[in-house]
């Protein structure tokens, strides 16, 4: 049961350290919906979404007025596109027009984000897979709220090198197409390797062919509660520290819990995962980067980041763990820049660079993340570094991703402005000695010899 303390806690976390849940995602199978006439298949995902969606939002204002608590987004992810349009959609433009159906579909219900305008290319490419990476930079220069992914590697299968030197290309060509607004069209793209099937959090959410036709996914965040938590341990143990945030992080997943749980019962389909992922936004408070400062350094990018980090990420998962059964998605610690003050600040003063980021997303829950690099980025260096990353998540079999923004005509010393939930971001340096034959090469990175377990 709970008491009234508990009560009085919960409310204070909202209140006071901003505890959210982040977002109600609504996942939907778009595989009932495949036709090779163009024109149906638009119709039939227009429809199907508007339909199952239609009660999304206002369920979500209901249950922030019951509970009081804020429920900042709600979003949906549907079947990687590439596996729906794949019988009707004869060239790139074509995928582009689906783009604009989800983009009508999600503004119909009034969600702020659709995600799933996805291809799964780890091992190899289809026509249909190569045909929507190639038309990424078109569908989100054209829509506004249509978020794409693209997982290209896995611990199972290796890396697809043809695959991540496209998607160099295709980053910096989206970059161009959407100048005007510092690029933000790449802060709606993510490249993954072993990316989850249940993920809740944009832009990398789509909903995957092993999960029911409909089901609802929750993503709570509270950074701010765990750094007011952590406060209360300075000069303690680390047996103190991880008890501390085991605790907090406890209560923060039975919050997403009873979300979910609600949300399942109001909108008639199933519930399924709570993600427990401190995911911070540019509010005062709201920082991981400030989690690891009050665990005791000056900044993270300091000796010993990735080890708070590591330690931090563990016992999140531990408690969140104990507080559902059904804890899934990508639960951990996000490390953006630009949606994190803290981070933002450390890059300022010199301590993170991109390099001390990669080593810490060896333990994070995702990688490299909304990081600002310079327009004139050459798309081999982008493609090598998101292989540095597929191979981090590959060996360690753990889910890692890159979502990198290279600013048309702004280079190291100037800042990007994406506004909102984005944030801005200074723009961080990219080492600028050449991979281009490394990247050239053709085929696929082996999967690693700890892959063969059946």
């Amino acid at each position: 049961m709970i008491n009234i303390f508990e009560v009085l806690e919960t409310n204070e976390m909202i209140q006071k350290e901003n505890l959210d849940v982040r977002t109600i995602t609504l996942g939907i199978s778009l595989l009932d919906c495949i036709d090779s006439d163009l024109n149906s298949l638009n119709q039939k995902i227009y429809d199907k979404i508007t339909t199952l969606a239609e009660n999304l939002v206002s369920v979500g204002a209901k249950i922030e007025k019951e509970y009081g608590i804020p429920v900042v987004n709600k979003r949906i992810s549907v079947t990687p596109i590439a596996l729906v349009g794949g019988a009707a959609c004869k060239t790139p433009e074509d995928f582009v027009t689906v783009a604009e159906t989800l983009d009508r579909a999600a503004k119909r219900v009034g969600v702020n984000f659709i995600g799933g305008y996805s291809a799964l290319v780890s091992k190899g490419m289809t026509k249909a897979d190569r045909m929507l990476i190639e038309s990424v930079p078109q569908a989100l220069s054209k829509t506004d709220v249509v978020c794409s992914s693209v997982n290209v590697g896995s611990t199972k299968t290796g890396i697809n090198m043809d695959a991540v030197k496209l998607i160099g290309e295709k980053i910096l060509e989206t970059a161009e197409l959407t100048k005007d607004m510092d690029s933000i069209g790449c802060a709606k793209f993510v490249v993954f390797c072993n990316a989850p099937d249940d993920n809740p959090f944009m832009a990398g959410a789509f909903h995957g062919v092993t999960e029911a036709d409909a089901v609802i996914n929750v993503g709570v965040s509270g950074p701010g509660v765990v750094l007011r938590a952590i406060e209360t341990a300075k000069g303690r143990d680390f047996e103190f520290l991880c008890e501390t945030i085991k605790k907090t992080a406890f209560k923060i997943t039975r919050v997403g819990q009873l979300v979910a749980k609600t949300a399942s019962e109001m909108l008639g389909i199933p519930f399924g995962i709570v993600d427990l992922s401190l995911a911070p936004t540019p509010a005062i408070g709201d920082s991981v980067a400030d989690i690891l400062k009050s665990m005791g350094l000056e900044y993270p990018g300091a000796p010993g980041t990735t080890a708070a980090l590591a330690m931090l990420n563990d016992q999140v998962k531990k408690g969140g763990v104990m507080a559902s059964s059904s804890v899934g998605g990508l639960s951990g610690a996000f490390i953006p820049v630009s949606e994190d003050q803290g981070m933002i600040d450390a890059v300022l003063a010199g301590s993170l660079t991109i390099e001390k980021l990669e080593a810490m997303t060896c333990v994070c829950s995702v990688g490299l993340d909304m990081i600002a690099i310079p327009g004139d980025t050459r798309a081999s260096s982008i493609s090598g570094i998101i292989a540095d990353e597929m191979a981090i998540g590959m060996i360690n079999q753990k889910t890692t991703a890159v979502r990198l923004i290279p600013v048309i005509g702004k280079g190291v010393g100037d800042t990007a402005e994406f506004g909102g939930l984005l944030g801005y971001a200074p723009i961080m340096s990219v080492n600028s000695f050449a991979c281009d034959d490394f990247v050239n090469r053709t085929g696929r990175i082996p999967a690693p010899v700890h892959s063969f377990k059946n």
